[in-house]
C-alpha cells in the first residue's frame, strides 16, 4: 500500500510539513505497517507491529510553486501528479489561507482529471492559527476531494499551530479514521 501526503504550504521546511508527515506515521501504524518516506525531506521510520511495508511519498508543493500555474509540462509536477495517481490514500495538508486551504494546493489540484481520486482514501488536514477556523476543513477542504472522487473519512483534521507537533491530537483522529479507510488493495478484494 502507499500512502502518498501532498504539502500545500508556499514556504520549505513548514509546521505543515511536520503535521502532514505525523500524520502519515499515525495512518500507516493504525493500518498496521512500517512507514518509509522518500521525497524532498525522506526519512525512514519504523511504526506498528505488523510486518507490512507501506510505501511513502511526500509531494512538497513549496518546490513546485514556481511551475504549477505554468500550462506547459514540467517533470517534477508530472512526478508528482503521477505519485498522488498511484496511491492508495493521500494526506492533503495545508495551512489555513483566509479560512480555507491555500492557492498553491488548489491550483496543484486544479491539474488532476476528474475522478483522480476514485479508490482512493484522502484524508484532509488543516492547520489554522484560530479554532475559529476549524470547520474549514469539513466546509471547504472535503468537498474538494469528495468531488475529485476520494473516499473522506469524518472528520477531517484541524490542528491548531500553537498546539504544534500536536501528537496527541493527530493519535486520537488516527484512532478514529483509521478504521474507515478503504485502501485500493481492501476494495479489490
Amino acid at each position: 500500500m502507499s500512502i502518498v501526503t501532498v504539502v500545500g504550504n508556499p514556504r520549505t521546511g513548514s509546521r505543515t510539513y511536520g503535521a502532514a508527515v505525523a500524520v502519515a506515521d499515525a495512518i500507516a501504524d493504525r493500518l498496521g505497517g512500517h512507514l518509509g518516506f522518500t521525497g524532498d525531506g525522506a526519512h525512514a521510520l519504523g511504526l506498528g507491529g505488523a510486518a507490512v511495508e507501506h510505501q511513502a511519498e511526500v509531494v512538497d508543493l513549496s518546490a513546485l510553486a514556481p511551475v504549477i500555474l505554468d500550462p506547459g509540462p514540467h517533470a517534477a509536477l508530472e512526478v508528482a501528479l503521477e505519485l498522488v495517481a498511484s496511491a492508495s490514500v493521500v494526506v492533503f495538508a495545508s495551512p489555513t489561507y483566509k479560512a480555507t486551504y491555500t492557492g498553491l494546493l488548489k491550483a496543484f489540484v486544479d491539474r488532476f482529471p476528474p475522478d483522480a481520486l476514485a479508490g482512493k482514501t484522502a484524508l484532509p488536514v488543516l492547520v489554522m492559527g484560530d479554532p475559529r477556523h476549524a470547520l474549514a476543513v469539513e466546509t471547504h477542504f472535503r468537498p474538494l476531494l469528495v468531488e475529485l472522487g476520494a473516499h473522506v473519512p469524518t472528520p477531517g483534521l484541524a490542528l491548531l499551530e500553537s498546539e504544534l507537533p500536536g501528537e496527541d491530537a493527530i493519535a486520537r483522529w488516527a484512532d478514529r479514521v483509521g478504521p474507515q479507510i478503504v485502501t485500493r488493495e481492501e476494495a479489490l478484494r
